[in-house]
């Protein structure tokens, strides 16, 4: 270093600095701040990309060594290199600052909150999956066949394709492998055994209980254990719309049995593999203001086909199981059937979601619990076919159809609600960690 050796001027050097700082007011008043190399811990990170507390340190010790620099120079100096980093104040007197580098653990991301349109979209689905139940038995009314011809449709298809949107970032983890265990697996074997003891002890004389044979609404659970087995396979397909397409058609063109309701498994499963390319910006359309007098009108138009083809179609092709020999028809026009089952039930579930609000309200909450309804509300629809009650005779009328339908949007409405779900959340929603166990990985041999 090189010190002026004239005897008039301003001392310079690091002793001229140390002197200045030591002639000091007492309470430091007006004197600028002295950053210390050693980070205070109740400091904040240094803002650099680098480790943090330490950027700080190095640009106050390289301008605390320049060598030409006077008291208010190095002040400078400082001052400028904690503009582009950040500094800690000195220690007050008799304290030691710790030493160190300073870590602080960013704060935790916010929990993204749900999205209030898909759960009023499910709340009015399941409403539509229970009308449609309810009414099953009163086809005898013109009324009520065209409107169930309508409703399933597109009611099931709806729900697949929300499932398969919120499926997109479905992988083999640990953690989403456990999940589809106990939500999906598991209340798939309870509610099949529940539902076969309910069927036997209400009349029939044969216990009958096969995991392999879906038992009435049992078969969706069935079916999304196994789509979502397949996500990442069809995510990885450079046209996995067309390839599921293809596998749909080819099966109702062979008897592929009754194990896992498998017709319905492939047969439905491109309205899964839709949700699984669709993007928020999709349904950012059917938000527009001009898409709900259109949904609505396409909506109408497809309640009037329906009473139109109510007479000319037989009802299994709504059920989407039946291969194309037990229809009565060709491979090739059951292929042209299914064509346009799959184009007016696409058509459908968007016209219905151009309806759907977009805001919370007091259903809003119940749409996440749909699946509760689904699974329970058949208990209800066949304790009325064991009892015989679907054989009076106001219900075969249009205003017993009204009745039927208000009583299935209030069993659906309460079958989602909190009480329903506290009661039943062991069969639904079992925690079962002690079942699991890590991850076992294959050994490297």
């Amino acid at each position: 270093m090189t010190y002026s050796s004239r005897p008039s001027g301003p001392e310079t050097g690091p002793l001229a600095a140390a002197r200045a700082a030591d002639q000091r007011a007492p309470d430091d008043r007006g004197a600028p701040a002295v950053p210390d190399p050693r980070p205070d811990p109740a400091a904040p990170a240094a803002a650099d990309a680098g480790l943090p507390g330490t950027a700080a340190a190095t640009a106050t010790a390289a301008s605390a060594t320049a060598g030409t620099a006077t008291a208010g120079t190095a002040t400078a100096g400082t001052a400028t290199a904690a503009a582009g980093t950040a500094t800690v104040a000195a220690p007050p007197d008799g304290e030691r600052a710790a030493s160190g580098p300073v870590r602080i653990s960013s704060p935790p991301k916010p929990r993204k909150e749900r999205d209030p349109f898909f759960d009023n979209a499910k709340y009015f689905a399941i409403l539509l999956v229970v009308s449609g139940h309810s009414i099953a038995n009163l086809q005898n009314v013109p009324m009520a066949k065209g409107l169930y011809i309508f409703i399933y449709m597109f009611h099931m298809p709806l729900f697949i394709v929300i499932t398969g949107y919120f499926s997109r970032n479905w992988t083999f983890s640990p953690g989403k492998a456990r999940k589809l265990i106990t939500n999906v697996g598991v209340p798939y074997v309870v509610f099949e055994v529940a539902y076969s003891l309910y069927d036997w002890l209400a009349g029939r004389h044969d216990l009958e209980i096969s995991l392999l044979s879906p038992y009435y609404l049992t078969w969706f659970l069935c079916a999304l254990f196994l789509w979502r087995l397949s996500t990442p396979v069809w995510q990885q397909i450079r046209w996995p719309l067309a390839v599921a397409m293809g596998f749909a058609l080819l099966s109702y063109m062979s008897d592929l049995g009754s194990t896992f309701d498998i017709h319905r498994v492939f047969g439905l499963l491109p309205f899964y593999v839709l949700g699984l390319k669709l993007r928020p910006e999709h349904f950012e359309l059917l938000k527009r203001p001009i898409a709900r007098p259109i949904g609505a009108a396409v909506l109408a138009v497809g309640l009037a086909c329906s009473y139109l083809v109510m007479k000319h179609m037989s009802v299994r092709w709504i059920f989407w199981k039946d291969p194309h020999f037990m229809l009565g028809v060709g491979d090739f026009k059951g292929t042209l059937m299914r064509l346009a089952m799959f184009a007016c039930a696409t058509v459908l579930v968007a016209a219905f979601l151009t309806l759907i609000p977009r805001k919370r309200y007091w259903f809003t909450a119940l749409g996440a619990t749909t699946l509760y309804c689904y699974l329970l509300h058949g208990f209800v629809t066949r304790l009325l076919n064991f009892t015989g009650w679907w054989g009076a005779d106001w219900m075969h009328t249009p205003g017993g159809v009204v009745a039927v339908l208000c009583g299935a949007v209030v069993v659906g409405t309460f079958l989602c609600s909190p009480p329903v779900r506290r009661a039943m959340s062991w069969a639904l929603e079992p925690k079962m960690t002690w079942v699991f166990t890590p991850l076992r990985r294959p050994s490297r041999g």
